[in-house]
């Protein structure tokens, strides 16, 4: 997808942490000021902020940080992988702040005494980070030490234990482990994994304090987040916008006032929900809003789907995928989650032998909560959420038709 910020004559966001000051230090410090200093207090301005982490599971960062602190030698992991194939905001992020999410590593390493940090990212953002790591020591503007470690392009590359796994210079696959990681996680040390995007966030709340950031954003949730907006947008690309903005809104804005031209909305990416349109009404983007719906922002995905699309044939593609990108470590994942992809295309091509129907909802209950890691359970909740969203196409497709744009609505199933 392209990296353009979509817009609307009536509409604008806030950038705090897509700044566009790119690569060049001296733009950067112009844009944000000399770098914060930080120590054990940060915890604490971090907390009074209430950021949340935007990875995708939102846990609150001054807690993850706290659990780290007082442990020996404790690691710090910033993950910018981005495994998830609809998602490009930390990639935009790296692009266009670089050095907000360095001056966060920095000062998240200083509050927590950690002497040794490292940078997961994709292959083609390592050299470009390593160059600018080194140009920040030249400068004298840091001195922390920053290793730079190049992410496998999978799915399941980004969780947690994966990354960890990576970086100890193992396959970068999830594991099933009853310690937590801010107990032992690389070579045994506390380990404190944040994503990208929450180290920006870090390094301008460490500027400008809790009470700046809390202008923005919900009392539960404040601040901003980074979206991806991906499918049937005017343009697609990546903004930051309020948490709690309204979703409605938000549409209007990326289908450029034409809200009515969407089907269904995937919120949270791969392992996010489908919903229809008029389930989003009220609704605003954030935790507390999408919880009644069982819903969440992850990682900030906003997929749209266009009327006359058929959702049941975008889910069996997604679910194929899933299964390929599996880690195939584990019985749900070797079998369960190849043979819940197949049902979920048998039913896509309107192959109405047999109950697909019962094998898709089987199949989904079996992988359920089963895995050595929560693959098979995002994948199953994408799959019962497409069976709610798309029950009409259910319907259809086990008569061989399919909702699409022709006048009367149907059309054979290919």
């Amino acid at each position: 997808m392209t990296t353009t910020t979509p817009s609307h004559p009536t509409v604008s966001y806030p950038c705090r942490v897509l700044s566009g000051a790119g690569h060049d230090l001296a733009r950067h410090a112009a844009r944000f000021g000399p770098r914060p200093h930080s120590g054990p207090d940060l915890i604490g301005v971090v907390a009074a902020a209430g950021l949340r982490g935007r990875g995708g599971a939102g846990f609150p960062a001054a807690r993850k940080m706290a659990a780290v602190a007082g442990g020996r030698r404790p690691v710090l992991i910033a993950n910018g992988s981005e495994g998830e194939p609809l998602s490009s905001k930390d990639a935009v992020l790296l692009q266009s702040s670089p050095h907000l999410v360095l001056d966060g590593m920095a000062a998240v390493a200083a509050s927590i005494r950690a002497r040794e940090s490292f940078l997961y990212v994709p292959a083609h953002l390592s050299a470009v980070m390593r160059q600018l790591i080194a140009d920040r020591r030249v400068a004298g503007w840091d001195s922390t030490d920053i290793k730079v470690i190049e992410a496998p392009r999978r799915f399941v590359a980004g969780e947690k234990t994966a990354v960890i796994a990576a970086i100890a210079g193992k396959a970068a696959i999830p594991s099933d482990s009853a310690v937590s990681t801010s107990e032992s996680g690389l070579h045994g040390r506390p380990t404190l994994v944040q994503n990208v995007e929450t180290l920006a966030h870090i390094a301008t709340i460490a500027r400008y304090g809790a009470d700046w950031f809390r202008t923005l954003g919900t009392p539960d949730e404040p601040g901003t987040m980074l979206i991806s907006l991906t499918g049937a947008c005017s343009a697609p690309g990546v903004l930051e916008v309020p948490v709690g903005i309204p979703l409605d809104s938000l549409l209007k804005t990326t289908t450029a006032g034409h809200p009515d031209r969407l089907r269904a909305v995937l919120i949270g990416g791969y392992h996010g929900t489908w919903h229809g349109t008029e389930q989003l009404r009220g609704h605003t983007l954030s935790r507390s809003s999408l919880h009644s719906l069982g819903a969440s922002p992850g990682a900030g995905v906003v997929h749209t789907l266009a009327v006359g699309s058929c959702g049941l044939a975008a889910t069996a593609e997604i679910v194929a995928y899933l299964a390929r990108e599996s880690s195939g470590q584990c019985g749900p994942c070797l079998n369960g989650l190849p043979r819940l992809a197949e049902s979920m295309t048998t039913l896509a091509r309107g192959h109405w032998s047999g109950d697909v129907v019962a094998d898709v909802r089987r199949y989904a209950a079996l992988v359920d909560g089963r895995g050595a890691c929560h693959h098979p359970d995002g994948t199953a909740r994408l799959v019962r959420s497409a069976m709610t969203t798309f029950a009409r196409d259910v319907g259809l497709h086990l008569r061989g038709r399919c909702e699409t744009s022709h006048r009367d609505g149907r059309r054979r199933v290919p």
